[in-house]
């Protein structure tokens, strides 16, 4: 049981669009974590971010990449099975790959992946993967976040896709406390593996935000009446 609010950002954005019912399965999800250990995309994902940072992102890439996980080694079923789950992921992405949705005369750079930041009593896990940044032929410099989605064969969601993106338009706002012009919404994006599109914060990502920050402070009042799953044990 995780005692004190926290959600990350896809849990976040999920919640924003989902029937009353549903953010109560959320919410309920994210206080009451299973034991078993689930199986994650960290590995691919950060495979992806690496190859945008580097410039080396292809399809051939991508599929070899998924090809030398399915062959590694493993010690554990639960190994062989992250292994193989991470390799289809990248094997998947390469066969649909392309850059045509990411912002024109933008570029990847780093960012702090390990940020995280409390709104209005829920710590928030923006998963942010990498940075974005432009030069303007002004010289000024417009920067941006990106994070990165993948559900197998579901593309995802367009309306949650821009949550999001929105979250990460206010998250690089709190980064850029000393130019709070420099964030653009266009450079916020959602990478969405199973399309490869890259969905951008909106044009009213500012009321998506403060939107995001109302249910956070619903979250925060009502996560500790929220019961656990019927059966459930609790530790």
């Amino acid at each position: 049981m995780v005692k004190t609010p926290k959600v990350n950002s896809r849990y976040l954005s999920d919640y924003m669009v989902a029937s009353e019912r549903r953010q109560r399965t959320i919410i309920r999800d994210c206080k009451y974590r299973k034991i078993a250990r689930a199986i994650q995309h960290d590995r691919a994902k950060a495979y992806v971010a690496n190859a945008l940072r580097s410039g080396t992102l292809s399809p051939d890439a991508l599929k070899g990449e998924g090809e030398r996980l399915h062959e590694m080694m493993s010690d554990t079923n639960f190994e062989r099975d992250t292994l193989d789950v991470n390799g289809d992921f990248l094997i998947a992405y390469g066969a649909v790959f392309n850059m045509d949705t990411f912002p024109n005369t933008a570029e990847v750079v780093d960012a702090p992946t390990g940020f995280r930041t409390n709104i209005n009593g829920v710590e928030v896990n923006p998963d942010i993967r990498f940075g974005v940044q432009r030069v303007m032929k002004t010289n000024r410099l417009r920067t941006g976040l990106g994070t990165i989605r993948y559900a197998k064969n579901t593309p995802l969601d367009e309306e949650t896709g821009a949550y999001q993106s929105s979250l990460l338009l206010g998250v690089r706002k709190m980064l850029d406390v000393q130019d709070e012009t420099a964030p653009e919404e266009k450079l916020c994006v959602t990478l969405d593996c199973a399309t490869a599109t890259f969905i951008p914060a909106p044009t009213d990502a500012t009321r998506r935000f403060q939107n995001m920050e109302a249910a956070c402070a619903t979250i925060a009042e009502r996560w500790d009446n929220i019961e656990p799953p019927e059966g459930a044990v609790i530790s």
